[in-house]
């Protein structure tokens, strides 16, 4: 097993499931620039590059930020009491051993009051969904089962029926047919103009990029609530991880 197991964690900690850029992808640079940090180093970044705003990026970032750049697969979730991170990292490891790399054509947009990056095909939506689909199936027997509570209080929300159900079998409402892959840009930003020039940015930075390398996952860990996230293990898709063995 590659990775260590951190003995600060506690039943406390969260973990999730993320799609992550590959270190030496440039969007993985792009990415954790624009947020102004590096999720798997732990390094504060200078995001020296970036259109006209009402206020410093770093303002408009900070909800992103503490998650970390990444498009999520499995949103975060305790780990049940007799499941361990050793049996989250195996099961992961084992998980992503079944995945097949693909590339996803990407485009910013706004979702409501906020900026992200989502497929710009409707190929690449169902290609992401079902990648998560899978996620959901794999990890939801590690996790803790959300708390009547917490079920009612996510009810509060404003959900679809459809929604209201996934929420009831899932703990999530924003799974399986609700899932929408995106990669978070902003906060929810008040001024239409920020959220114009965001798009705007993140269109030319797309075109240099080019299309996201779907080739692997990652698994964060929340080590305390309110804590920023960390990237700590990345999971090498099946094709992905042969043609790094046999290099």
């Amino acid at each position: 097993m590659s990775a260590t197991i951190r003995s600060g964690w506690s039943a406390q900690s969260r973990f999730a499931i993320y799609y992550a850029p590959a270190r030496a992808s440039g969007w993985w640079d792009a990415g954790s620039t624009w947020l102004a940090r590096d999720a798997e180093s732990g390094a504060s970044l200078d995001p020296h590059d970036a259109p006209t705003l009402s206020q410093a990026l770093e303002q408009l970032t900070a909800s992103p930020r503490r998650y970390g750049w990444h498009g999520t697969l499995v949103a975060p979730f305790h780990l049940a009491d007799d499941v361990t991170a050793a049996d989250l990292l195996d099961t992961a490891e084992r998980w992503a051993q079944r995945q097949q790399p693909f590339s996803l054509a990407v485009e910013a947009a706004t979702l409501g009051d906020f900026v992200a990056l989502r497929p710009a095909t409707s190929s690449g939506d169902e290609q992401t969904r079902a990648l998560a689909a899978d996620a959901l199936r794999a990890f939801t027997p590690l996790r803790v089962k959300p708390s009547a509570a917490a079920i009612a209080k996510r009810m509060d929300a404003p959900l679809t029926e459809r929604q209201r159900e996934l929420l009831v079998e899932w703990g999530y409402p924003y799974v399986l047919d609700e899932f929408r892959f995106h990669m978070t840009l902003s906060n929810s930003l008040d001024h239409a103009d920020d959220r114009a020039a965001i798009v705007a940015w993140w269109h030319r930075e797309a075109q240099r990029l080019g299309p996201l390398p779907i080739d692997g996952a990652a698994i964060f860990v929340e080590p305390a609530p309110g804590e920023p996230f960390m990237l700590w293990q990345r999971l090498a898709f099946a094709a992905e991880r042969a043609q790094r063995e046999n290099a």
